[in-house]
């Protein structure tokens, strides 16, 4: 699947007026993420620092490009989980570590809007990847 780019993300992030808007395109985002096989919802998976549930996988494929598979039991996270996916889908390691994504995430008016909570779970993704604990 193809997610928007972060400059995409950006880009339509900026057409909304309102944060009511902003917000509903976050949850929108988010209903485009595949199933998650529920075999994978394990433990191992899951991302420590989140309030929701989130679980969190990578699969390195051709050309040391990754693949990632994630999904949560909230609408919200499944939004922001697509803001990764769109900023780290089939990079390898080195162009993760270059993404600018908090920059993107203050851009998107996410850091004014979003709880304290979720903007710590979001970051737990970013380092979760860029740790590299989902490899």
């Amino acid at each position: 699947m193809a997610y928007p780019s972060l400059e995409e993300l950006v880009e339509n992030f900026s057409l909304f007026d309102d944060w009511e808007d902003r917000y509903k395109y976050l949850i929108d985002l988010g209903k485009s993420l595949p199933v998650m096989a529920e075999g994978l919802k394990t433990d191992q998976n899951l991302v420590k620092g989140c309030t929701s549930r989130v679980w969190f996988v990578a699969q390195e494929k051709e050309g040391g490009k990754y693949h990632f598979i994630a999904d949560s039991d909230a609408h919200i996270v499944k939004g922001l989980i697509a803001i990764l996916l769109g900023a780290y889908e089939g990079k390898t390691r080195e162009e993760i570590a270059n993404v600018d994504i908090e920059d993107a995430f203050s851009q998107m008016g996410l850091d004014q809007h979003l709880s304290p909570n979720r903007r710590n779970g979001f970051f737990a993704m970013v380092e979760r990847v860029r740790g590299g604990s989902c490899f």
